[in-house]
């Protein structure tokens, strides 16, 4: 909760780096020794795209981001190794780090997007939508909130998300938006690391014990029912391509075939439906229960106290 403000500490104190001598508070968000990926980047809304439409798009990509870091969260203290655990919360941390900035991004497009809380409430526009919205608000893939099952089948999920969502980056680093642009250009170098990662558990398991090929298999029959979902497009993605600014979904089909082809052919696990006709039901806020429970335990502190400063 709020403190008063301390004094400045010693120069040789090892706490000096935390302290907001310079009045730059991004340490905050982005840690000491890190930089701003928005530093001097232009935030207007560029001539030709609808600010309602970039908002829309950008809680749709923040909130795939957001959600499936709080599942992978939950293996925080649970993985099979503490390797796994470091490996796997610091993929959690990275995209929690997306989806504040593309949140950010959608209050200032569309501030009307973001839920009222009460006169006086500090919280900020990125935590108001994060914390205060209602499941049937959110825009994410089915995908991101399914329950994480067991390691294998987390691993398959991550494997697929990161494959679809890196070839959407990869893409949106030309956005005619420029913060969706450098949101992009940091999230390639991260989710390029999550795709290997889950690529590199999924053949070990998948070629591992009888016992661990046997969860692969269970993991990808539970996972690939939802793969089409992601390569259905939605009305804003649509006009948010033609725009310029975004990416429609189906127009990375293709890269993501051939990774996934490559890394599953290894693994000699069958391909998910790519094409299935599928409908894009998390875009639309059409969830699944286990989307509820989710977002009940992620927003249950900030919702028992939303004048609270922290």
């Amino acid at each position: 909760m709020t403190h008063p403000p301390a004094a400045d500490p010693p120069e040789e104190s090892v706490y000096a780096g935390l302290v907001d001598v310079d009045g730059d508070a991004a340490q905050w968000a982005f840690g000491t020794g890190f930089d701003d990926p928005l530093a001097g980047v232009d935030t207007a809304v560029p001539e030709g795209v609808d600010r309602a439409d970039l908002a829309a798009y950008c809680l749709m990509l923040g909130d795939d981001a957001l959600v499936l870091s709080q599942r992978l969260a939950e293996w925080c203290s649970r993985a099979p190794e503490l390797e796994e655990d470091v490996a796997l919360a610091n993929i959690s941390l990275d995209l929690l780090g997306q989806a504040r900035l593309l949140l950010s991004r959608a209050a200032a497009a569309d501030p009307g997007a973001v839920p009222a809380l009460p006169t006086g409430s500090p919280v900020p526009a990125e935590d108001a939508l994060a914390f205060f919205r209602g499941p049937d608000a959110f825009r994410n893939t089915v995908l991101a909130e399914l329950p994480n099952g067991d390691f294998a089948q987390s691993t398959l999920r991550l494997l697929l998300f990161s494959v679809w969502r890196l070839a959407l980056l990869e893409r949106l680093r030309g956005s005619a938006d420029p913060v969706l642009a450098a949101v992009a250009a940091k999230g390639v170098a991260e989710v390029a690391y999550h795709r290997d990662y889950a690529a590199r558990w999924t053949v070990t398991l998948a070629r591992g014990t009888a016992e661990s090929r046997r969860r692969a298999e269970s993991g990808a029959a539970a996972v690939w029912p939802h793969a089409a979902e992601l390569f259905a497009v939605h009305a804003v993605e649509r006009r948010m391509a033609a725009s310029g600014a975004g990416t429609a979904p189906d127009a990375v089909r293709p890269a993501c075939e051939a990774v996934l082809g490559e890394a599953l052919s290894a693994a000699g696990l069958p391909m998910p439906d790519l094409d299935g006709g599928a409908r894009p039901r998390g875009r639309a806020g059409e969830h699944t229960e286990a989307l509820a429970e989710l977002t009940a335990e992620m927003q249950s502190l900030a919702r028992a106290h939303p004048r609270g400063t922290w």
